[in-house]
């Protein structure tokens, strides 16, 4: 059975080197391990960055908060008051859970191709990093295949622990919940079954410092009393937190609710709010916003929620048909209506019957156009060019537009009558820079399209990259971010990441942007592209006949020489992954 095991005396990570003794089983030693295996303390500390100018701190693409450490007391001792211990215990835990498995997904993602055993112990590392402990390895091993762990740690200068000790003085019992909460998390979401941790020893109980366990829920005598702990009260369904594949709760992404839309920040959940309740109605909405910011893909999902979801959804823009065309576009033509008329013809309306209708860039139909649409939307009925009879119709108007219609009605641009009309249920999309916290999720999601739709093999986007989208004001809303994404996929080469100027390839992102927190605690800015500077630097390579693949080659023989031969230390110092180091060694014969 392959299994992973350190043993850890020193104040040490555990990203270490590994030896195989005769049984196979993988053993670390008890000396210093080697620091530079992915992902080290370095590297971890980089996906906490700050963005000053709009009051957002992120562990990669998760965004954070600083916190007093009394403020942090003062919250945890009125909800102690409130609830009860054992009530609290459940719900610090369940937060500390739900921020362990965070990370771990964040480790897996950002790290693919680290050796598992650095992968484990990157968790504390960054439970350190976040400011909750300072963790102290004693040991631990583990075996993925067979879901197998056992660990030992001791953990010093504890927040909750100093917290509880300041709110109610010693306390008979551990009260490190939203820390072992934290562990179980990361760990289990790593393994995938549940691994459950308990202190043995706690700061709050009067002890010098922590000391923790964790071996798996089923080692555990009344293990099920800490699964209570953690999915008590939980709904079981398909989807959510609890998942009874894996006999353990797991960190759940909201926007999997979504089917067609992808968001999680306070102003997309505004939105979406607003169209779940218009949306059982039939009342005609308005969506205004910027342009890009995704007018027809939110109005597609208010016709999918809706009842009329079974019906037809049609989609036109106003600005698209000259004027002298319009009335036949919305409202259909009669066999005969004029030459060429050579059958009769459905418009929009009679389209989208029981359905929905939307109308994008509305705030540029002429005045005439304005006129007869309004007679449509008060009579619910049109009539065809050419035609003698009436129509009735049954559908719901969506009205889409980028402009302040109040001041179009002001300068005598767009019929008062008609705005009020339409301005039923007015909701104002949010521009992107006002849900940041969609960023992380749009970008994978682009990225994954269009790896798939351009047959691209890439290993992911970089850290610096996706720092720099999160910054960016994005002056086009989602359609340039889609752009953005696709652009940096096609640049790509196989195999590699997507960086910065891939995306911005003429465009250099300015520094104040890139700003990071290096492994001594300081905040400063990140190196920049500037793909022309690149560029003219290449040129000039170029003419005294210095190729592409000639300068690949040295930077890849200079940056592992000058590394001593480590493969992880020169990776860092090119900006890529160990493995994409090791493929470009490949491609050039430097093995």
């Amino acid at each position: 059975m392959k299994r992973y095991e350190k043993q850890i005396h020193n104040k040490v990570s555990l990203a270490g080197l590994v030896s195989k003794d005769g049984s196979g089983a993988l053993h670390g030693s008890s000396s210093k391990l080697d620091e530079s295996t992915s992902p080290t303390i370095d590297e971890l500390t980089e996906c906490l960055f700050f963005s000053p100018g709009d009051g957002r701190i992120w562990m990669n693409d998760q965004r954070m908060i600083l916190l007093h450490g009394k403020s942090f007391g003062a919250l945890r001792q009125q909800i102690i008051d409130t609830l009860g211990l054992d009530e609290a215990r459940k719900l610090f835990m369940r937060v500390g859970y739900m921020s362990g498995a965070r990370d771990g997904e964040l480790v897996k993602s950002q790290w693919p191709e680290a050796d598992p055993a650095s992968i484990f112990a990157a968790g504390t590392n960054l439970h350190s990093l976040e400011g909750a402990v300072k963790v102290e390895t004693v040991h631990f091993e583990f075996d993925k295949s067979e879901g197998l762990y056992d660990g030992e740690f001791v953990w010093h200068n504890s927040l909750e622990a100093e917290q509880h000790l300041t709110s109610y003085g010693v306390s008979s019992q551990p009260v490190c919940w939203m820390e072992i909460g934290y562990a179980i998390g990361y760990v289990s979401c790593l393994l995938g079954t549940l691994v459950i941790f308990r202190e043995s020893g706690c700061l709050g109980m009067g002890h010098t410092h922590c000391k923790l366990v964790g071996k798996n829920a089923n080692k555990w005598p009344e293990g099920q009393q800490d699964v209570d702990f953690l999915v008590k009260h939980q709904k079981k369904k398909k989807g959510g937190p609890y998942s009874e594949k894996n006999s353990f709760p797991v960190a759940h992404d909201e926007s999997e609710e979504q089917e067609s839309m992808v968001g999680v920040s306070p102003a997309f959940l505004t939105v979406s709010h607003a169209l779940s309740k218009v949306a059982r109605t039939n009342a005609t909405v308005l969506l205004t916003g910027e342009s890009g910011v995704g007018k027809e893909l939110f109005a597609q999902q208010l016709h999918y929620s809706s009842k009329r979801h079974r019906s037809p959804f049609v989609a036109f823009n106003c600005a698209a048909i000259p004027d002298n065309l319009l009335e036949a576009e919305l409202f259909g033509v009669e066999k005969g209506a004029f030459t060429g008329a050579t059958h009769s013809r459905e418009g929009r309306f009679e389209r989208a019957e029981g359905g929905t209708l939307f109308l994008d860039e509305l705030g540029t139909l002429s005045l005439s156009g304005q006129s007869k649409l309004l007679r449509a939307l008060q009579e619910k009925e049109i009539e065809r060019v050419g035609g003698t009879k009436p129509v009735s119709v049954d559908v719901r108007v969506v009205a889409a537009t980028n402009l302040n219609l109040l001041d179009a009605v002001e300068k005598g641009e767009f019929r008062e009558d008609l705005y009020y009309r339409l301005n039923v249920f007015p909701i104002a999309l949010p521009p992107l820079r006002e849900r940041r916290d969609d960023i992380p999720l749009l970008v994978n999601h682009f990225f994954k399209k269009y790896c798939i739709l351009h047959e691209k093999k890439l290993s992911g986007i970089t850290l610096r990259a996706s720092q720099a989208l999160l910054n960016y004001d994005f002056p086009g809303n989602i359609r340039e971010l889609q752009n953005i994404v696709e652009r940096g996929v096609i640049w790509a080469e196989d195999h590699d990441s997507v960086d910065i100027h891939h995306m911005f390839h003429k465009e250099p992102l300015p520094e104040k942007f890139l700003l990071s927190v290096n492994a001594q605690g300081q905040l400063g800015q990140q190196s920049n592209y500037s793909s022309e500077n690149i560029l003219e630097k290449v040129e000039t390579l170029q003419s005294g006949g210095f190729s592409l693949d000639s300068l690949e080659r040295t930077l890849l023989k200079e940056a592992v020489l000058l590394n001593d031969n480590n493969l992880s230390a020169a990776a860092r110092k090119l900006g890529i992954s160990r493995a994409q180091l090791a493929y470009r060694m490949k491609k050039y014969n430097l093995g």
